[in-house]
Parts: C-alpha cells; structure tokens; sequence
C-alpha cells in the first residue's frame, strides 16, 4: 500500500503589526494597500448538515469605508466542478470601514462528493494590479481550496487490521524489514474513543491513541505522553536512558483522522529519559495509518508476508 500524503498546511503571514520590544511598544504597517488570501492552501472538511466553509481574504490597511471585490474560480488547477461539489455563496467579498478581513463564503455539495474524493479548485482574487502583493508575496491572491467529505464518526471502523506506514520506521528500522506493519487494532476497554495499537512500532509494545470528533469540521487525534514504543538497544543500537524509547503526540504538529477513508495522520514526538529526566529528543514524525478489511489483511500476508 502507499502512504497516503495528504498534508494540511496553513501559511500565517504577519499583517497589521509588529511587537518591537518587551514594554509592549507595538508599531503598525506603513506601507502600501495590498489584498490577500491569508492562507496559499485552504483544507475543509464538508459536512451532512448544509453548513458552509470560510476562506479568508485579508488587506494589508483598515480604511474609513467599505471595500467590495470581486472572487472567481479558476478552472485551471482545479478538479471540484462548481455548481456540482462547491457554490460560492457570492462572487464578491466586502471589507467593512475599520477592518482588515473578510470571508469567502464556500457551500460544499455533500452528496456529490465520494468518501474517497480529495476535490480542490483555485479561488483568485479580482482586483487592480496595484492591490497584489507581487514583491514580497507573489501569487497570494490566489489559493488553493482542498475539500474532504466528513463522515459520520463511529469508533469501530478504527479497529481490527490496520497497515501503518511510519517515518520513524523508515529512520530506525530496528528488527523491522519494512517502514510499514500489518497490526491489530482494537477499542480500550475503559477510555472513550480510545484504540489500542497492539505491537505498534515494535513487536510487544502497545500505544493508545485517542479521537476527538467533537468538531467534524475539525477532526482531531492525539497519543498520551510517556508511552514506551521499543527499547533502546535494539532500534538505537545504544542505550542513553532507561532502555526505553517513549512516544507522545508532536506538540508542534496537529494529528488528523478521517472517518470516510478510515485514516489516521499522526505526527509523533520521540525521546528518551533516564529516572524521569530528559536525556535528549529522537524526532517529530509523520504516520499514517490505514484500517483495512480481513480480505485486504490476508491478501497482505499472503502477497508481502506481513
């Protein structure tokens, strides 16, 4: 099976001001009116219930009166037909008088989009060419929207065989022939929407791991701290600490799952410690994991020996 690489990434760009010093001394843009989206990539989730999306647009100057421009989709670049999986709610934004925002309004068609579908097209920004930010920023009146359909959570279709594909794997392979395992997964028995990752990384070490579906827009998973992956010697080839490689969810990366595709994208964070003191961090790295049918599960350990 291949990784699957679907990647959300937000680009922040500072807009309005800057803090200078520690005295909370703060000084405001100076230069010319420029007009943006505030992010190259925009990733949303479309959901059952008819709501729609935002996608910011941002001006580098509040001015004392309103500003209406006008947004259009670009064909090119695109793969979600509009009128079919998306509708703009309008082809023009308006920034109220004092601001320095406003939204795209995005409808995405729940019911013309397959669980499997990564739909995107290319919102452009229609506006003089005075207002683009050609110097220092380039193509930011333009962005890509990426769109995923958003299942209906249930905890059991993230049990039972599932295909891990692990960077760490790749890094460290230890007694592993392959950065990718055949596991079994199955629910915690006392944590809510809790699954047990049975011989994880490693063969006889368990890791937990936890879904939060209390925002379908915003699908989230995250790995408790202190959780022992393998030990030392036999992945590092020296032992540092305690003999143990501990594993928690990546505090500088946000984990997703998608109920639609049964996947999970966990980034995790990799260290040792000796008596409860930290020696020193192995790594952030990116996961995946894919459940799988019992027939994709045999036919994996038939075909690749899994």
């Amino acid at each position: 099976m291949t990784m699957k690489k679907i990647f959300y990434t937000l680009i922040s760009m500072a807009m309005a001001f800057a803090v200078v010093s520690c005295d909370e001394q703060y000084i405001t843009y100076q230069g010319p009116e420029y007009m943006m989206f505030s992010d190259t990539l925009s990733t949303n989730m479309v959901l059952s219930d008819g709501s729609t999306f935002t996608v910011p647009v941002a001006s580098t100057v509040a001015c004392d009166y309103d500003r209406t421009i006008g947004v259009e989709v670009v064909d090119a670049g695109s793969n979600a037909i509009e009128g079919k999986h998306f509708s703009l709610k309008s082809n023009t934004i308006t920034i109220p008088a004092g601001k320095l925002t406003a939204d795209v309004e995005v409808l995405g068609h729940y019911d013309n989009i397959e669980p499997t579908d990564s739909l995107g097209f290319i919102l452009k920004l229609v506006v003089p060419e005075q207002l683009k930010w050609n110097d220092l920023y380039a193509g930011s009146d333009r962005t890509k929207v990426v769109m995923y359909k958003s299942c209906p959570f249930d905890i059991n279709n993230f049990t039972g065989w599932c295909m891990l594909s692990s960077l760490f794997i790749y890094s460290y392979p230890g007694d592993n022939t392959s950065y990718q395992r055949l596991i079994k997964t199955e629910l915690h028995p006392t944590e809510e929407n809790t699954v047990i990752l049975r011989s994880a990384f490693y063969d006889g070490y368990d890791v937990t791991i936890k879904f939060h579906p209390e925002d379908p827009a915003n699908p989230t998973v995250s790995m408790d701290s202190n959780q022992v992956i393998s030990d030392e010697a036999s992945v590092l080839g020296w032992i540092l600490g305690d003999d143990h490689i501990l594993a928690e969810h990546s505090p500088y990366y946000v984990s997703y799952f998608n109920s639609c595709q049964r996947f999970v994208e966990l980034w995790m964070h990799t260290y040792v410690e000796k008596v409860g003191e930290s020696i020193g961090t192995i790594g952030h790295f990116y996961n995946v994991l894919e459940w799988v049918s019992d027939e994709e599960a045999d036919r994996l350990q038939r075909e690749n020996g899994m």
